[in-house]
């Protein structure tokens, strides 16, 4: 049996603590954190949770000498890095909201703490756990598309206006950013790892419907692959409809999340003929039908998966290096939009970019943040964007 600690308990609280109480043989909640203790109380009684002490500190719930194997960050960005270093320096497990931390330093900073501690650390990425990106991951490697040439990311979401009137987001100091950080996070995970990380950055980014926000609201980047592949990535909290999709055109097919499947074959002329390849399609729709539903998915999926890596010693399938491998895409964004330059990856550790607060001192502000509003109304769990998954051709 696990002990876990959920510190921090906004909406996205609620995934984490749903996916846990599916799992009562293997884990129980003993502590939730929280700097306004009434919304962890607010979750202690809606849940059930009548075993699990309320504390206003993550150091106050380390000090308490309670039983605590796991400590599950949700908190803003700006303190994932410092939470989740405590905690492993304590000999505790993590697990860490999307962002990974607000700096590639932070990043290094907790794997170095992870790797000191010999415990568990995992970012989430829930998007991973789904039919839908695990249907197309298979098809993608087994080769039936041949390689690589272009993959275009729509990470569109849309956000009203009041959004950005909570006090921690809108601002870069404390939010880190705006939708490529912590919109389109889910996706540029995706992408890496499916794809693998490019060589080269170039963005552009504004704020069009956000005038109480610091942060952008739109950008859009372009990835260039060492094998010559380009990808191109819109992340968005302005698209009314909340398109969201994951197309990747091989050499011989093309391939997306929600699924779809297209091969074309040339004629003499190099244009396409009216009919398609059907048997690379059909084999790639037998792929898809035969590839395993998983049995959990999202965030109880990615919990599942870290509640065994921890009871069999083994890597969860999201570690610090890929939370971090998602967070240099994203501060390669950042720094291409920033400085109007094609960005070189790896990023330095000399680099200003690398460093905490290094994209809070040399970004632009948009707008001045115009309300800051304590807490908005508990409305239930926060909605975690479109199902990817619209099943496969029977």
């Amino acid at each position: 049996m696990l002990y876990v600690a959920i510190v921090g308990t906004g909406n996205i609280a609620h995934h984490h603590i749903r996916a846990y109480l599916a799992f009562p043989q293997r884990c129980t909640i003993v502590a939730l954190v929280d700097i306004y203790p009434e919304k962890a109380q607010e979750k202690q009684q809606r849940y059930g949770l009548a075993q699990a002490q309320v504390f206003s500190s993550h150091a106050e719930m380390l000090a308490a000498g309670i039983r605590v194997d796991l400590v599950d960050v949700c908190t803003p960005p700006y303190v994932h890095a410092e939470i989740a270093i405590d905690a492993l320096h304590a000999g505790k497990h993590v697990l860490c909201e999307k962002p990974m931390a607000a700096s590639l330093e932070e990043c290094d900073a907790m794997i170095a703490a992870q790797q000191a501690s010999g415990k568990v650390l995992s970012v989430v990425a829930q998007n991973r756990f789904t039919d839908a990106l695990w249907r197309l991951k298979a098809a993608l490697e087994s080769g039936l598309a041949g390689r690589v040439c272009h993959a275009q990311v729509d990470s569109l979401w849309w956000r009203g206006h009041c959004y950005y009137d909570l006090w921690w987001r809108g601002t870069w100091e404390k939010e880190g950013g705006g939708c490529t950080l912590n919109h389109a996070v889910h996706h540029i995970d995706a992408l890496q790892w499916m794809l693998g990380q490019p060589q080269e950055v170039v963005a552009m980014m504004g704020n069009v419907a956000h005038d109480n926000a610091e942060v952008e609201d739109l950008s859009a980047a372009i990835f260039h692959y060492p094998d010559g592949a380009l990808a191109q990535l819109t992340a968005s909290v302005v698209h009314h409809g909340e398109e969201q999709k994951i197309v990747i055109q091989g050499e011989r097919a093309r391939l997306s999340a929600p699924w779809s499947v297209c091969a074309s074959v040339s004629g003499d002329n190099g244009f396409p003929l009216p009919e398609p390849d059907r048997p690379r399609e059909a084999q790639l729709e037998t792929l898809a039908r035969q590839t395993p539903p998983l049995t959990w998915t999202l965030h109880t999926g990615q919990i599942e998966n870290l509640l065994t890596a921890i009871e069999q010693g083994t890597p969860p399938l999201v570690d610090g290096e890929q939370g971090k491998r998602a967070l240099a895409l994203i501060t390669a964004i950042y720094k291409s939009a920033i400085t109007r330059t094609v960005v070189m990856l790896p990023i330095s550790r000399h680099d200003p970019f690398y460093r905490t607060g290094g994209i809070s001192a040399l970004a632009p502000r948009f707008y001045e943040k115009s309300a800051s509003v304590a807490n908005f109304s508990e409305v239930g769990a926060i909605p975690l964007g479109k199902d990817l998954d619209k099943g496969v051709s029977p």
